[in-house]
């Protein structure tokens, strides 16, 4: 008989957006009349640059004509795209970073989950608390943690994220020694971000320890504050301890799409058993052309508009109306007395509710008719505490404002 790999039954029941789902489902059976606003899961609403739009569209003229047809492409991706994201992402800004660094995939989700296909069974791995799941969910789909007990799962490594160190902590708080952190900055849940000064340090313990530190910055776009680093390589000796994903979900509106990519630099070692180093950017190379036969050219092509001068202004443009959204939302619950972190920086608001995060979430769902993430779904440290998304329409985020004023105030 096949045996199934058990390590996915230790994975808690439901993951947190399909809970999520079932609950709002649930009530709209029951409701059919309420309108729902949804401020829960991260899914933009507002449509693609032109820009971008212009671009797929030559690319999907493209694959109409023999002459110009692409079939399988490169799966490390397009040098047209690689090249633009090296001179626009890092070049203009001052760090090294190569366009044979970069690996262009179907978004920073996957490529977060993968990556840890490169360690060893035994990798030791520090995730924050609150975390984005998928960091958690697929080291446990890989055998790497006992059981979940108490909302926390044996042998990870968990570091505190809380109103106390601002949600970033510091090598110090860890627990135990580790080869790997993730660490995501603008930060999904909380929207906090991370100075310069605190990456440095990560960077500074992940180069002494010979630890890794992979560096989620699928928000950086939303980045307003200036000295607020956008990459983990703005860090002195990043290129030898850090990978970094990148998403143009959020920055572009991708989400329906699917792109993103990963910085795997030829600076960066890890080692076998017996000591000897091996360079990550090889073995990760070795896992995308086995696993992965690469984005789709007309993707690409709208990847590569982004940075256009039209696409900066554009995709600017509509990152500057969601943050406007997620200042709306802000103003009004500190009116309300509610203590919030985030929305400067990122599109996420967290909120401290003072009570059970599921609670909250349900009694907005019901009386308000408004969807959030409950804190307690990202970790222990989550509970509490509630998430609110600024990617809506405008219309929207004004009814569900005058919704939370009444309900809450």
């Amino acid at each position: 008989m096949i045996h199934i790999n058990e390590n996915y039954l230790k994975i808690q029941a439901s993951y947190l957006f399909t809970e999520i789902a079932h609950r709002v489902s649930r009530f709209q059976s029951e409701h059919p009349d309420a309108k729902i606003i949804r401020l829960g899961i991260g899914d933009v609403t507002e449509p693609l640059a032109p820009a971008v739009l212009a671009a797929m569209h030559r690319a999907v003229d493209d694959e109409g004509r023999r002459e110009t047809f692409h079939g399988y492409g490169p799966e490390q991706g397009y040098a047209f795209l690689r090249d633009a994201v090296a001179l626009n992402d890092y070049q203009a800004r001052g760090m090294d970073i190569a366009a044979d660094e970069i690996f262009i995939s179907d978004g920073a989700k996957c490529d977060c989950g993968n990556i840890q296909e490169l360690f060893g069974a035994d990798a030791k791995i520090a995730v924050g608390d609150p975390v984005y799941p998928v960091y958690v969910d697929t080291n446990v789909m890989a055998g790497r943690t006992g059981v979940n007990t108490d909302g926390r799962y044996a042998n990870l490594v968990y570091l505190d994220c809380t109103a106390a160190n601002g949600y970033v902590p510091s090598p110090a708080d860890l627990s135990e020694p580790a080869d790997a952190v993730y660490l995501c900055y603008p930060n999904n849940p909380t929207g906090a971000v991370a100075t310069k000064a605190q990456l440095q340090e990560w960077v500074d313990w992940a180069n002494a320890n010979k630890s890794l530190i992979l560096f989620d910055s699928a928000y950086e776009a939303f980045i307003r504050t200036p000295g607020i680093p956008h990459s983990i390589y703005e860090c002195a000796g990043a290129r030898t301890c850090a990978i970094e994903f990148r998403s143009y979900s959020k920055t572009a509106g991708f989400t329906g799409v699917r792109c993103g990519y990963t910085v795997v630099p030829k600076d960066l070692v890890a080692y076998t058993a017996a000591g000897e180093g091996v360079a990550l950017r090889s073995f990760w190379t070795r896992r995308q052309t086995t696993k992965f036969n690469g984005c789709s050219y007309v993707t690409q092509r709208g990847a590569e508009a982004v940075y256009s001068p039209e696409g900066q202004a554009q995709v600017k443009a509509t990152i500057d109306f969601y943050l406007e959204n997620a200042k709306l939302v802000k103003d009004a619950l500190m009116k309300l007395g509610y203590s919030v972190t985030g929305g400067d920086d990122s599109p996420y608001l967290w909120v401290d509710v003072k009570g059970d995060s599921w609670k909250f979430f349900d009694r907005l769902l019901t009386e308000a008719h408004v969807v959030t993430t409950p804190g307690a779904g990202f970790g222990r440290d989550g509970q509490g505490y509630i998430r609110i998304t600024a990617f809506n329409s405008r219309a929207n985020i004004e009814e569900a404002i005058v919704r939370l004023m009444r309900v809450l105030g």
